[in-house]
């Protein structure tokens, strides 16, 4: 079949590597000039199958309602008005609401763990075939908590993750010095934590980028620097998916026997304009990456802060850290006051724990911090749409939050394999189906 996949992403790429390797002709169409660029970009590099909770559980409203006046809080919800034009927040809100709960959240736990084991498996293939590099490493990620009740309940996180086939391991404080010995500068203040063995890390943007080589080996064509101007229907399905050359300002319109949108948070706006009402909607990330000063005090497993929601990941001679959602609209810039708070936030965490062994300093002290922020494509659920929608030759791949690149390769194959008509093998509500 020829087909069209729009998004260049984690998500875009592999599904275009996977139609590529069963002998489809493939195009792919991205607004920037290469892979990876936008919501790929510097994640927190983490691939964890075994710490995939969804945000909605019982705890979250309270949680979100106390959250709300700071400016540094794990999730921030941001209203937008007028109603009308916010509606696809509060309906992203209500539906939210109604997964605040034991039953919503342990259904969508075996939803996401079933597709993050499927795609940790599928990236492990693809490493195989290709060799790719991306500043891997698999020793495995950690949680680490400060608070004696929080961690108390991880043996109830740990529990539902193992009756699923995660080991997630509830591990003292010495054992988790042992597994990570950078700790313990910092090890006074932890209580203890839970450690996955079997979890890794490595740079999103680098695998994607790479991979898109391997596509275009493969004979995938790519349309760089194109924006995707509108979906084109014809007796109910799409006729052709019109595309403008940013250089020129040419438009094209582009057929084909099968569209696959993995446009991230953009997916869902371009998903209304033919009928399909998906709650996708941006989560704002932020993610700040340092030089490593002192790499024998550095990190090398991957791990979570339990007390301000961020991850942690090495990144060869620099430490990246990531966190902080905000539910907030579309808006990506780095220059406002509480984007400001957000990033500052970041480097006093990665002081606080590893004081001395990065370059923290922001830009006014003397120093280069690499900031960044992302869209997070977010269902209510945090499971992604995977399948073919109600309108002809139109495919859906996307609303991954922050677990694209733990979902990635496995989503990219999935979508293939729909597409030839096979069912993957994994227990997932694949959408349409």
């Amino acid at each position: 079949m020829k087909i069209t996949v729009l998004g260049a992403g984690i998500i875009g790429i592999s599904t275009a590597w996977h139609l590529a390797q069963r002998g489809h002709s493939v195009t792919v169409v991205d607004r920037q000039s290469d892979a990876a660029l936008e919501t790929s970009f510097a994640n927190a590099a983490q691939i964890s199958v075994s710490y995939c909770e969804p945000w909605a559980n019982k705890d979250a409203p309270w949680k979100a309602l106390k959250w709300m006046f700071s400016k540094e809080a794990p999730l921030l919800f941001r209203p937008q008005f007028p109603v009308g034009a916010g509606w696809p927040q509060y309906r992203w809100g209500l539906e939210f609401l109604a997964n605040c709960n034991d039953r919503a959240f342990e259904r969508n736990v075996q939803q996401l763990v079933a597709l993050g084991s499927y795609s940790h498996t599928a990236l492990k293939d693809i490493v195989a075939a290709t060799g790719i590099e991306f500043n891997r490493l698999q020793k495995g990620i950690a949680h680490y908590y400060l608070d004696q009740q929080a961690f108390d309940a991880a043996a109830d996180s740990a529990a539902l993750m193992a009756k699923y086939g995660v080991n997630r391991r509830v591990v003292s404080t010495a054992e988790l010095l042992r597994i990570e010995p950078a700790f313990r500068q910092f090890g006074q203040h932890i209580v203890g934590g839970t450690y996955t063995e079997s979890d890794e890390s490595g740079d999103a943007r680098v695998f994607t980028q790479a991979l898109a080589q391997r596509c275009a080996a493969l004979g995938v064509g790519f349309l760089w620097n194109h924006d995707v101007l509108s979906l084109d229907l014809r007796d109910g399905s799409v006729e052709s998916v019109r595309v403008r050359n940013q250089v020129n300002g040419s438009t094209q319109a582009l057929q084909s026997d099968a569209f696959v949108v993995a446009m991230g948070s953009y997916t869902a706006p371009l998903l209304r304009s033919v009928g399909l009402n998906l709650p996708i909607y941006p989560g704002k990330g932020y993610s700040a990456t340092f030089k490593i000063l002192k790499p024998e005090l550095a990190p090398t497993v991957s791990f979570i802060d339990d007390s301000v929601k961020c991850a942690m990941s090495r990144l060869g001679d620099e430490l990246r850290i990531a966190g902080t959602i905000e539910v907030g609209g579309y808006d990506t810039r780095l220059d406002t006051a509480l984007a400001r708070a957000r990033c500052h936030m970041l480097a006093r965490r990665v002081e606080t724990v590893f004081p001395g062994v990065c370059d923290t300093r922001l830009e006014e002290q003397g120093g280069n911090p690499r900031f960044w922020t992302g869209l997070r494509p977010a269902t209510p659920t945090n499971i992604p749409y995977i399948g073919k929608s109600r309108v002809g030759k139109l495919w859906v791949n996307a609303g991954h939050g922050t677990l694209g690149w733990t979902h990635g390769a496995g989503s990219g194959k999935a979508i293939a394999e729909l597409l030839c008509g096979q069912r993957p093998e994994m227990n997932f509500r694949f959408y349409g189906f």
